[in-house]
């Protein structure tokens, strides 16, 4: 059975990443890359179908563990009757092939340490053909090859790699596991001790680069290292999280494979690298975001893989009971294939926001924006799918005839602020028209409240987005009544909800926690309203759900006290970096997105 969510640690080189137990169990690696079948995937299931274990004989589970300083080097603490001793794990920046790095320090007495290594290839399917080659243990399976490097005596027990050894005092005993193509001859051995100086090295010069000066640094800092690790280094795309099919509610069945990039994460990524000095990052997600919705408008998706890739066809795999027995687990994504309309606003308001930053542009960028606001123009009236991708079937979302508004609101602004070509007169005609519209059919005069889709009376969290994108400003009464009827309606136990599953049919069964960046979002729209104090409270009590090294989930189970959903979830990172500089009146997001 799979640790709680809160006793894994994340590692990471900026192509793929792992998910480390207290218990000191790699329970997730997908290799080469994020989107790869997991060699490792206990989290969703048994040992059976993947692990790395390494840690005392005696089973004692960790009595500490942190980051070193500001990056993913992980430095885990047993303590047992007979000493003590720190396990070192990372994953060192890649130059070359793929590397997961173990290092066993003696730090008093004499421990007795066990190593399990359980290769399933495959997310668990493929028991691989396990032989020595120059002294190295290597398994094969498939298109992957696994090569483990140490110096400790390892034998072959039930489809398993195992060794026991002892740890000293002042001792340091490696272990380096390397991917490699199976029909590639088996791949030279790095220098453990020398990679993890460079690897705590490449982080400390990188978190040098943080230009954020407001409250709660520390936990802006390790928000912005989950982005980097998260960020897949070759194209720049930012993954929503490195996991699938964790659950939004125990043994539910809203389980989704989130290890893609999402359009919509678009602005406020842009935001959060900007706003902290990040430049560079920016600038690389910027440009995969122009090549990945390069093309014909009319085929814009809502995510893609980390490469630009398009088709992303969703499979269960029923060999995998998922975790704490939340079936089905799912790779690929069906909402890619959706129509949701808010991506156009959200596209054209981040690369708005990028040229507001002096990240420039060239004429091909603009011509791009172009095709799209034309294909904006054509759709915009539609009915859609929404933010949330019900499957349900498609409304008119208040939150999408918004970002509609949005897209046309920075062409206007491309055009006056910047002389770029357009025309302008017909976006500014069709902006107003659509705002009239919102403001006509997506709100409840009665209740004072905007809703969540035309001729609905529900609420929905995405409606605290209307004063982050400036639709209308926060001191306008229709705004503060919607902030009070999502608080009266959506928040349980101080967390907000996306919306009343009671009543509203998202076309599947079953309950979902509170969603984390919905509860930012609630926290920068009291802030906006003057009730600074209550907007601390709530941002200060997300970050009090981080766990021990700083982590975030997507969403949060109030009745169990524990996280769930994809782990750790890079919106709930972006909405936490925002939020800080919002709250801190150093940066603020809202006030700066706009024409």
């Amino acid at each position: 059975m799979s640790s709680p969510l809160e006793d894994y640690a994340l590692l990471g080189d900026t192509e793929s990443a792992a998910l480390v137990s207290a218990s000191g169990s790699i329970d997730w690696l997908c290799l080469p890359r994020f989107d790869a079948p997991a060699c490792f995937a206990a989290l969703l299931g048994t040992p059976e179908h993947g692990r790395w274990l390494l840690a005392p004989a005696d089973g004692r589970r960790c009595t500490g563990r942190t980051y070193r300083g500001p990056g993913l080097v992980l430095e885990t603490r047993f303590e047992t009757t007979a000493g003590t001793a720190t396990v070192i794990d990372f994953m060192p920046p890649r130059d070359g092939l793929p590397d997961v790095v173990r290092i066993v320090r003696g730090d008093a007495g004499r421990v007795e340490m066990r190593m399990e290594l359980v290769i399933r290839f495959d997310y668990g399917s493929i028991v691989p053909w396990v032989q020595k080659v120059q002294g190295r243990t290597c398994a094969v399976g498939g298109p992957d090859g696994l090569c483990l490097t140490t110096p400790v005596r390892v034998t072959g027990e039930d489809l398993r790699t195992v060794a026991t050894f002892a740890v000293a005092e002042g001792e340091q005993v490696p272990f380096v596991l390397t991917w490699y193509p199976s029909h590639r001859p088996v791949p030279p051995v790095i220098d453990p001790f020398a990679a993890v100086e460079a690897t705590d090295a490449w982080w400390r010069s990188w978190a040098e680069q943080l230009s954020y000066r407001g409250e709660w640094k520390d936990a802006v800092q390790r928000s912005l290292s989950v982005l980097k690790a998260l960020t897949f280094g070759p194209t720049g795309a930012v993954v929503a999280a490195p996991t699938t099919s964790l659950p939004e509610h125990f043994g539910g069945v809203r389980n989704w494979d989130y290890r893609y990039s999402w359009l919509r994460d678009a602005t406020f990524t842009l935001d959060a690298l900007l706003a902290s000095g990040y430049s560079a990052e920016a600038v690389a997600w910027r440009d995969w975001l122009l090549r990945s919705v390069a093309g014909d408008p009319a085929d814009l998706q809502i995510m893609y893989g980390v490469a630009g890739e398009r088709r992303l066809p969703e499979i269960e795999l029923p060999w995998l009971p998922g975790y704490e027995g939340s079936a089905p687990v799912r790779i690929g994504n069906a909402a890619s294939s959706q129509f949701q309309l808010d991506v156009y606003g959200e596209v054209l308001d981040a690369l708005h926001e990028a040229r507001k930053a002096g990240i420039e542009s060239d004429v091909a960028s603009w011509s791009l924006q172009r095709a799209l606001l034309d294909d904006l123009e054509r759709v915009w009236d539609e009915p859609d799918e929404g933010l949330w991708e019900v499957r349900s079937g498609r409304q008119h979302f208040t939150h999408s005839k918004v970002m509609a508004w949005v897209g046309l609101d920075r062409a206007v602004g491309a055009v006056e602020r910047f002389g770029l070509d357009g025309p302008v007169e017909r976006w500014r005609a069709l902006r107003d028209h659509i705002h009239a519209e919102v403001c006509e059919n997506g709100y409840d005069a009665e209740r004072n409240t905007f809703v969540q889709h035309y001729g609905s009376s529900n609420l929905d969290a995405s409606l605290l987005m209307l004063p982050l994108v400036n639709f209308l400003p926060a001191s306008d009464p229709r705004i503060r009544g919607t902030v009070e009827a999502v608080e009266a309606e959506l928040v349980v136990d101080g967390f907000v909800h996306r919306y009343d599953l009671d009543h509203t049919d998202d076309g599947l069964v079953g309950a979902e926690g509170s969603f984390l960046m919905c509860t930012f979002w609630l926290a920068d729209c009291l802030h906006l309203l003057g009730r600074h104090r209550e907007g601390r409270e709530v941002f200060e009590r997300l970050v009090g759900l981080a766990n021990d090294v700083g982590l975030l989930a997507e969403e949060y189970n109030v009745g169990a006290k524990r996280m769930v959903g994809n782990f750790p979830q890079a919106f709930s990172h972006v909405a936490l970096v925002n939020s800080a500089a919002t709250l801190s009146q150093v940066h603020h997001p809202a006030q700066h997105r706009h024409r």
